[in-house]
């Protein structure tokens, strides 16, 4: 086996090998109409989330080792099932799929995609939602 191969293929079992020892955190959503797949986990240093008294704000990053096509499909029928409204999906080549929805009040774009080498893929969940004032 020449010595550049030998390395690589040494580098990729390493890499595997930390990835699988891991720390998993739990799935979290903070809509709780956003419902997230089993199978994916949160990625904390990748999201964001933002409140004030008027609007709730959230990009929620979460990571699996999941099919991009069938995880985008079963996204858009929990949502859906969950009231969100459809409005549209873009694909592009080695980008992944973005998908926007609607419900009352919020707003939610979906996006999946491919990691490098495939490993692993990424959803993330960008939503806005206005709080109501109290009367």
């Amino acid at each position: 086996m020449r010595p550049q191969r030998l390395v690589g293929t040494l580098l990729v079992v390493l890499l595997l090998g930390a990835c699988a020892s891991a720390p998993t955190n739990p799935a979290r959503s903070e809509f709780e109409d956003i419902p997230v797949p089993k199978g994916l986990t949160y990625r904390a240093g990748k999201s964001t989330i933002i409140e004030s008294p008027t609007v709730k704000a959230a990009r929620l990053v979460y990571r699996g080792r999941l099919e991009a096509a069938s995880l985008g499909a079963a996204l858009r029928a929990t949502l859906e099932a969950n009231g969100w409204r459809h409005v549209s999906t873009t694909s592009v080549e080695n980008r992944g799929t973005t998908q926007v929805y609607e419900k009352a009040g919020s707003s939610l774009e979906v996006r999946v995609w491919e990691g490098w080498l495939r490993i692993f893929t990424y959803v993330e969940l960008t939503a806005s939602r206005a709080i109501p004032l109290p009367r």
